[in-house]
């Protein structure tokens, strides 16, 4: 079974066509790169499959869970409230821009959301975030707030923040757009641990060789489409498509 299933993906912003006709999967233990240029979809098909955006038409499923699908009138249907909040539970998203509560410290940033959301005890949620906290090096911060953070410590905090409930999947959109070159480092570096831990995770990055480096598979899209898709290898080092070609020649 799949972990996500994402069949004929459409999406339009009033009469704008941005997605046509996406369709992928991710398996367990998967790690899934999205590249390409500006414009061509990536961020908007992140947002679609984990529901910041309704889509247009197609369908997405979780675990086998169907949470959206095109009805006969050819609009989406949502899947039914409570099963769709089971759905939510099944991932995590990190953003560019970290999304941090600025009046709580890190130590209740991780903890609120596992209270809330997974009705955690205090102390279960507590311990989860400490264990999270010190994988991430940052264990001595749990008491600061995010002003005093670098980018890249706030950004470790938004990772830890989306492992701590625990998630099948965990997106990142362009994790390292928001952070100055000497700090992309360290953010790679976590998301390289997670791989190495078996995360299943499906990144939107311009960090070409960390793709290349990081990745099961490679999607290349342009224009709302899915122009390619293959193992690192195949996309990088042997690209069918000339528009692919076109794209990694700015990279080499």
């Amino acid at each position: 079974m799949n972990y996500l299933e994402v069949n004929h993906l459409k999406k339009s912003f009033n009469d704008v066509n941005v997605l046509h006709d996406i369709s992928f999967s991710v398996k367990n233990g998967e790690v899934i790169s999205i590249i390409g240029p500006s414009g061509s979809g990536k961020s908007t098909l992140l947002r679609c499959c984990t529901f910041l955006e309704t889509i247009t038409g197609g369908n997405i499923s979780y675990m086998g869970k169907t949470a959206v699908d095109t009805g006969e009138n050819g609009k989406p249907v949502y899947a039914k409230k409570s099963d769709f909040k089971e759905i939510l539970k099944y991932f995590g998203l990190v953003f560019q821009n970290f999304n941090l509560f600025p009046h709580y410290t890190v130590l209740k940033n991780i903890m609120e959301p596992q209270r809330i959301i997974l009705k955690k005890s205090k102390e279960d949620a507590e311990k989860t975030a400490r264990e999270l906290l010190d994988k991430v090096g940052l264990s001595a911060k749990a008491n600061a707030y995010p002003c005093e953070l670098s980018g890249g410590q706030q950004q470790r905090v938004a990772i830890v923040r989306a492992l701590a409930m625990s998630p099948k999947i965990l997106f990142f959109d362009e994790p390292t757009s928001a952070l100055d070159p000497e700090l992309t480092g360290e953010i790679l570096e976590v998301i390289r641990l997670l791989a190495e831990d078996h995360m299943t995770m499906v990144i939107v990055t311009h960090e070409m060789s960390f793709a290349k480096a990081i990745s099961d598979r490679v999607i290349f899209m342009a224009d709302g489409y899915i122009i390619e898709e293959g193992t690192p290898a195949e996309v990088f080092d042997n690209p069918k498509q000339e528009r692919t070609r076109q794209f990694l020649a700015h990279y080499n």
